[in-house]
């Protein structure tokens, strides 16, 4: 199946047999003020808990990759089955519905795509909405399978450093990769990891939606010459899959991610604010 489906398409098979749609929706995702948008759905959909239930909330970094035990559980609560077809969609267009895509397909999953344009695009093609409800469903029988080679580690991308094995590429803004924007996280300092280049997801999104893959190849041709595999980093590893997901639609497939991302790489390299 694609990896991303028009809604157009969800419009006319969004009642198929075993599809479920997964609402990974984030309120107020990168600072932005509520909206219209934080409390309405597609009907049908299950809300995604990324932050309360698809995160190991033991870590000390956010969005941290779950366990494989509790990916499964939670996703068994969800009533996910291992022949579901899942379409994931989030209200900001394309935000974190790619790190939920990733997650699953990391997971074993295959059959997942992403709504490209997400609820915004929905709503402004004037299909049907509803309230965002939190439901009980019967347990599903998902398995999960963590093909754990593609979540990097701090000592990897030190590592890195050194061997030059991977391109590491910064989804963050120009202004962060540069240390001329402050982060988010204010007692951390800005910049960059040795040696990576710098891709903003916004630089591969075009109204809410992914570019064309004739301009997201010209991107990535452009800041990723050679044939080595890509590692993709942000400030928490939410972003760092947006352009993960463009790179797969139009340049290669390399799906790894540095987990801690700079948040990590930060803390452990000591760059703090005085």
């Amino acid at each position: 199946m694609n990896e991303v489906v028009s809604v157009d398409w969800l419009d006319e098979h969004i009642k198929d047999e075993n599809l479920i749609l997964l609402d990974a929706s984030f309120p107020k995702a990168g600072g932005n003020e509520s909206s219209e948008l934080d409390n309405i759905s597609i009907p049908g959909a299950r809300f995604f808990d990324l932050k309360g239930n698809f995160s190991d909330t033991s870590s000390s970094f956010p969005n941290t990759m779950p366990s494989e035990e509790q990916f499964e559980r939670e996703c068994k609560k969800l009533g996910i089955n291992q022949d579901s077809i899942l379409i994931v969609f989030d209200n900001k267009g394309i935000y974190s519905s790619p790190r939920i895509w990733w997650m699953f397909k990391i997971m074993g999953h295959d059959k997942v795509s992403v709504l490209d344009g997400g609820l915004p695009e929905w709503v402004k093609k004037g299909f049907s909405t509803c309230r965002r409800e939190i439901k009980i469903y019967e347990p599903g029988n998902f398995k999960a399978h963590f093909h754990t080679k593609f979540v990097k580690r701090y000592e990897d991308i030190l590592n890195n450093i050194i061997s030059d094995t991977f391109t590491i590429v910064d989804a963050r803004s120009e202004g962060r990769f540069n240390g001329t924007e402050k982060e988010p996280r204010a007692s951390l300092k800005s910049g960059n990891i040795p040696n990576s280049v710098n891709i903003p997801f916004t630089e591969v999104l075009e109204n809410g939606k992914f570019k064309s893959a004739s301009q997201l190849k010209k991107i990535f041709d452009t800041k990723c010459s050679g044939s080595k595999d890509l590692i993709f980093t942000c400030g928490s590893g939410l972003t760092a899959c947006i352009i993960l997901m463009a790179s797969e639609l139009a340049y290669k497939k390399s799906r790894f991610v540095y987990d801690g991302s700079w948040t990590e790489w930060a803390e452990k390299q000591n760059l703090r604010k005085n």
